[in-house]
């Protein structure tokens, strides 16, 4: 397939400044992911790329964007409600320059759990499904399920795709949640894979191979919805 360029994008935020995007839409796009970063590391990261060109690599576009915290170069993230703006105005952005795709929108741990309070609190306009890399579930180190109140108020599909050595996500206390939440949930588990998806070198694969497990579940399972 043709390599596709992400295009520059502004996303205006009602009570902030505008935070930049990128939009990476392949030829023939079946759906678009609105994708949000971690705290740690914003669009452009590394990581953020390899999902981006992966998913378009399999017909699913992907809008990225800042949070506001990260476009001021501040390591601080933003309050919620601040957060929950940005998702929303990001939403919307998908919705104007994808019109007519199927909308999934969600991203790497706080930017997933950013968008799925979101969810929770009032619907996102269009979308379809969320799509959590790397759930944040509690602190390292400080087990609880806390955080995975709010998801039993999403009334859409929710794919979780999770490492088994999640710091941040222990599976006696995730593997529950998910199942609590019925048939609306699916959670692919990638065995050996830490927070941000890397696995030792005794478990036999390399990140590479991770990422395109990875890649085919959340396509999978983007088929399986627009059946």
């Amino acid at each position: 397939m043709k390599a596709v360029n992400a295009r520059p994008l502004a996303i205006e935020i009602e009570g902030t400044a505008a935070v930049s995007a990128l939009l990476l839409r392949p030829p023939q796009a079946r759906a678009c992911y609105v994708l949000a970063h971690g705290a740690g590391a914003g669009m452009t990261h590394p990581s953020m790329d390899a999902i981006a060109a992966g998913l378009g690599e399999r017909g699913i576009a992907t809008l990225r964007y800042q949070f506001p915290y990260m476009e001021k170069g501040s390591k601080r993230p933003d309050a919620p409600d601040v957060a929950h703006q940005a998702v929303r105005a990001a939403v919307a952005e998908a919705a104007r320059s994808c019109a007519g795709l199927p909308l999934i929108a969600g991203g790497k741990s706080f930017g997933g759990r950013m968008t799925s309070q979101a969810q929770a609190k009032a619907p996102l306009a269009g979308v379809q499904g969320l799509a959590l890399l790397g759930f944040p579930l509690h602190p390292a180190g400080k087990p609880s399920s806390d955080r995975a109140r709010h998801l039993s108020e999403v009334r859409i599909p929710l794919l979780f795709l999770q490492g088994t050595r999640d710091a941040l996500a222990q599976l006696t206390l995730l593997e529950p949640v998910v199942k609590n939440l019925g048939s609306l949930a699916t959670l692919h588990l990638v065995k050996d894979a830490d927070h941000s998806f890397h696995v030792p070198v005794r478990s036999g694969r390399d990140d590479r191979e991770v990422m395109m497990e990875i890649l085919d579940a959340f396509a999978a399972w983007v088929a399986a919805l627009n059946r």
